[in-house]
């Protein structure tokens, strides 16, 4: 393990702060504008054709809003909860969530798929490659859909508007934007962090004449090819790629190849560590047998979170990093210091700007695509084909971070301070506005009992029971992190998020209860344990470089999850449950 001497240390940290400071902006997240309004055509949906249909005016026993894998896993516990009449609703035209609408060449999911894709088991199925491709992905969350019957009442192209709780017949009035008024007795939000586009607040953007389209819609019409390239209608044109994220990674090295020329418009750069994709090992294959999938699941999030694991089942990047910063621990030590952290956070990120030396033969281009600040600063990224586009003689870098992002836009181009770049087509990859969906997005409006809005009960901050369910809003359930738990691997997270509310509401069917809802004071308690454990994110959020895991640099003062973690979580969640405290949230009368 490398060691720093305190005059390397203070140089790290200057550069950190330096790089950031380079990046901050006065308007921070007013840099970005939704896909609305006049912009609304980046979102609309360019695979499935919205069908005609009657309103709806039935009753149905649950409503889940949202149709990803949060849905599906939501979906497919209600099921087995003894539930007969679902209906899930999503904005998109199928099931899928962020896999429905990202379809972009070079997609593939970046944790290992036999970790990430949910309920394999239960469908008898193992992913062909170790980071499943999308359409793969998305096949996948079809397969669950029929596996579960999720479609008999499903409702797409549809956006719910309010829900409004009888407290008389204990159950929810459900509004659409497509005249939809139906009574559902649960309903249960799993709209997603990552659904709605956004794109840069670019001066001039609405000038530019050329062709433009969001990576999440993608265009291939216009492009040819598929998910797995063949870019053909890229021949001869002068592209743009807006953006150096985790979705652009995947993508330039497609559009790098068959472009005539590939400008790529970077803020930021990101970590770019080793994929090393290939076809599924057969030794997991071999490893199939009741539980496998669980057991996968559970020892990659002990060791991505700093848990004790006698193997490393998945062994790759992610869990190498973890494994790399656990060589600080002395002796049988549980945790690292903060400075034990930095330090270790130092050696990773030393590794990563190595590696762009390594790959990249043009000093001053290699200069330009390292990574200056903490490595979860921003969402890491993978890939055997990335940094080595730029070795490419028809690949330009346009780096934007001295003249605070692009300078605007012209009819035929792009400007960076006073240069003009011609391009024939831009494309967005500026990925989604994060955690506005649903009930935070103010499109859909909540009443609870009494006609209470939920932002009045949440006036003064967010008050829940486990992140689930709120006093005043019997029946209702949401999915996410606040006041619950966070990962890499989310889906894990909805996993165990699906699997409670799928047991709240069996215990609720076998004992007759018609409403499940904390007390005030089971809500003030897991305020104050929220309070006490969530830990205090903001001085390290602070500290990196601008993007939405900071809010643009302009950091909540404090974090919403559980501080312990989510192994810690989920067995909390597992004892509430079978010690007698689940009674106290079940209602009869």
């Amino acid at each position: 393990m490398p060691t720093f001497t305190p005059d390397e240390i203070a140089s790290l940290r200057a550069k950190y702060r330096a790089e950031r400071d380079r990046r901050i902006r006065p308007d921070g997240g007013g840099r970005y504008q939704p896909a609305t309004g006049e912009f609304g055509y980046y979102a609309k949906d360019p695979y499935t054709e919205r069908v005609d249909r009657r309103p709806v005016t039935d009753r149905v026993d649950a409503t889940v809003v949202g149709g990803g894998f949060g849905g599906l896993l939501t979906g497919a516990r209600l099921r087995q909860a003894g539930l007969q009449d679902l209906r899930v609703i999503d904005e998109a035209g199928d099931f899928g969530g962020t896999w429905y609408w990202n379809r972009y060449p070079g997609i593939h999911c970046d944790i290992e798929a036999t970790v990430y894709l949910p309920l394999l088991e239960e469908v008898g199925y193992v992913p062909k490659w170790r980071y499943a491709p999308g359409d793969e992905i998305r096949r996948h969350a079809v397969a669950l859909a029929k596996r579960f019957d999720l479609y008999q009442h499903a409702l797409f192209h549809t956006r719910v508007t309010e829900l409004r709780w009888d407290d008389d017949a204990a159950e929810w009035t459900v509004t659409t934007d497509r005249g939809d008024v139906f009574t559902s007795r649960y309903v249960v939000l799993s709209s997603g962090l990552l659904t709605q586009p956004k794109l840069p607040g670019i001066p001039g953007i609405a000038d530019y004449r050329g062709h433009t389209f969001h990576t999440s819609r993608w265009d291939y019409a216009y492009t040819g090819g598929d998910q797995t390239g063949g870019l053909t209608g890229l021949a001869g044109r002068r592209v743009a790629v807006v953006g150096t994220g985790a979705t652009a990674v995947q993508v330039v090295p497609h559009v790098g190849r068959d472009a005539g020329h590939l400008y790529v418009f970077q803020r930021t750069p990101s970590t770019v560590d080793v994929r090393d994709n290939r076809p599924t090992d057969p030794s997991v294959l071999d490893s199939v047998r009741p539980g496998w999938q669980r057991e996968r699941m559970d020892n990659f999030l002990t060791v991505v979170t700093g848990g004790h694991a006698d193997e490393d089942l998945i062994d790759d990047r992610w869990t190498a990093t973890a494994k790399l910063q656990r060589t600080f621990l002395a002796g049988t030590r549980a945790e690292l210091t903060a400075e034990e952290l930095e330090l270790a956070d130092f050696a990773t990120m030393n590794g990563i700007r190595a590696r762009v030396d390594e790959v990249v033969t043009d000093p001053a281009v290699a200069e330009l695509l390292k990574p200056w600040y903490r490595y979860m600063c921003k969402r890491p990224t993978f890939s055997d084909h990335y940094l080595q586009t730029f070795n490419r003689p028809n690949v330009t870098l346009v780096d934007t971070a001295d003249h605070g992002g692009i300078t605007r836009m012209t009819a035929t181009g792009v400007v960076v301070g006073d240069t003009a770049y011609e391009v024939d087509c831009v494309i967005f990859a500026t990925g989604f506005e994060v955690g506005i969906s649903g009930i935070l997005s103010g499109n859909l409006q909540v009443y609870g009992r009494g006609g209470k809005h939920i932002f009045e009960h949440w006036a003064n901050g967010f008050r829940t029971l486990h992140g689930f369910s709120c006093h005043g809003f019997p029946n209702l359930f949401q999915l996410g992190p606040v006041h619950n738990a966070n990962a890499v691997n989310f889906v894990h997270i909805l996993h165990e998020q699906a699997i409670h509310i799928g047991a709240m509401v069996g215990e609720a069917e076998n004992r007759g209860a018609r409403r499940i809802e904390p007390s005030l004071e089971a809500e003030d308690a897991w305020v104050a344990t929220i309070d006490a454990t969530a830990g205090d994110s903001f001085a390290f959020q602070s500290e990196c470089t601008p993007g939405y895991y900071n809010n643009e640099g302009d950091p909540l003062p404090m974090s919403f999850s559980f501080g312990p973690g989510p192994i810690a979580f989920h067995e909390l969640l597992r004892t509430w449950r079978t010690d007698g405290s689940l009674e106290q949230v079940l209602w009869k009368d």
